[in-house]
């Protein structure tokens, strides 16, 4: 573990006094993140104001309805076609009422995310949330970090800005591994115990997964998430990430962050301490309850998130990991390890083969076959510790054109069927 001051929040604060009302500004705000954290919000009004909103812009009604129901100052889209019809729903649930600031464009969020506010809650989905949580750490704002990508591409970036206590995780794993540090020092921990559900394959061979379908994929079995996150978690990519993620969080080396399968989604993650004691947190699977220790830490927002019934019988299971059918958490310590450009060859290249399969024209299996090339053909990187925006960048549209070409060749790989004909 590094000597240096970790950009976390301290686990350790205990709250004590009465809680302040918070200013929030929320990127991503009608993503599944989102509109969660704006539920928490409306149930919680004494505790927290939203006072900006972005958003991509292809939900323009239910954003205008957000913007009225929280009364903000501002209202962001990154693309700038959808102004109109975002103006128009704004009217309609404004009335002649004054309408709040509109920005628009690519560096909409970004800009929000330096505006004046005590936290910014990033759940934008993908790398484009790394501007925004730079933005966010420069300008002093807490960051509540459900954006995973900014960190797994941009990690050194990251930490060479947030200040100590900086950054909260929003991730169910991360916030649960936030909250069970606090029992000890991060001298006393031994190993970090990530949780995966196993998605909605678990159990199935690779060769069982030759044809299953974006229809498949998006049946999680415990979870309500976007598209992206959900066909992520069925490759288990998504814990991939979080295994990069915990150790840029918590400079723990990749051979003490273990990955066991727990399908009921129970504990969200466990750290064992070097005495032998292992401390789980567990809550019913809700994300409620990461987000409300997101944007309230060091205080605990009565009834965030549901809670167990422990005079109901129940049994929890946890399996391991198998790296055959779902090589991705494999390849993620690969990429983690060499660092520079890599993590983020290994991101964009999954975006773009997410992108293909859900819009059938790639086979499940050829997601990681392609993101495997695509890692390989980009070899050791060369930034190494002197990573710049600028690198992160040229290799990102490296990987997406790369990963466009490979995944090109297993169109039709085990089906003589158009890709479109399979999904």
């Amino acid at each position: 573990m590094s000597d240096s001051p970790s950009p976390l929040a301290d686990p350790h604060l205990v709250f004590d006094g009465t809680p302040g009302r918070r200013d929030i500004v929320v990127l991503g705000s009608t993503g599944s993140i989102g509109t969660q954290a704006i539920d928490l919000v409306l149930r919680h009004p004494d505790r927290f104001r939203v006072t900006a909103l972005s958003a991509a812009g292809g939900r323009v009604g239910l954003l205008a309805e957000q913007a009225r129901a929280l009364d903000v100052r501002t209202v962001a889209v990154a693309r700038e076609d959808a102004v109109p019809a975002l103006r128009e729903a704004l009217r309609e649930q404004y009335g002649t009422e004054p309408l709040p600031e509109i920005l628009a464009g690519p560096d909409a969020a970004t800009d929000l995310a330096a505006s004046p506010c005590h936290t910014v809650l990033n759940g934008i989905t993908g790398s484009i949330g790394l501007a925004p949580t730079l933005a966010a750490l420069e300008a002093g704002r807490t960051l509540a970090l459900a954006n995973k990508e900014s960190l797994i591409v941009g990690g050194p970036l990251v930490k060479a800005v947030a200040k100590p206590g900086q950054i909260i995780p929003v991730d169910s794993e991360h916030a649960a591994l936030f909250q069970a540090l606090a029992a000890g020092t991060r001298a006393d921990v031994r190993k970090l115990v990530v949780t995966a559900s196993g998605g909605p394959f678990r159990g199935r061979t690779r060769a069982e997964l030759e044809h299953v379908t974006p229809k498949d994929a998006l049946a999680h079995p415990t979870w309500a998430m976007g598209p992206v996150i959900t066909v992520n978690s069925a490759t288990l990519v998504n814990k991939g990430l979080e295994v990069i993620e915990a150790h840029l969080l918590y400079d723990i080396p990749f051979d003490r962050i273990k990955v066991v399968v727990h399908p009921q989604s129970y504990v969200h993650s466990m750290v064992e301490f070097a005495d032998g004691s292992t401390l789980a947190q567990a809550t019913p699977p809700d994300m409620r309850g990461p987000i409300a220790i997101g944007i309230g830490w060091p205080e605990r927002v009565p009834d965030a998130a549901p809670a167990f019934d422990w005079s109901t019988a129940s049994a929890w299971e946890f399996f391991p990991l198998d790296d055959e059918a779902f090589p991705s958490v494999g390849l993620a310590r690969h990429v983690g390890e060499l660092g520079g450009t890599a993590p983020a060859v290994f991101n964009a290249a999954n975006e773009e083969c997410v992108e293909a399969f859900l819009a059938g024209r790639l086979p499940f299996n050829a997601i990681m076959d392609t993101v495997t090339e695509v890692v390989s053909a980009h070899g050791v990187p060369a930034a190494g510790t002197s990573l710049t925006v600028a690198d992160v960048l040229e290799a990102d549209a490296w990987a997406r054109a790369r990963a466009r070409e490979t995944a090109a060749k297993y169109a039709h790989s085990g089906d003589e069927r158009p890709a479109e004909a399979r999904a």
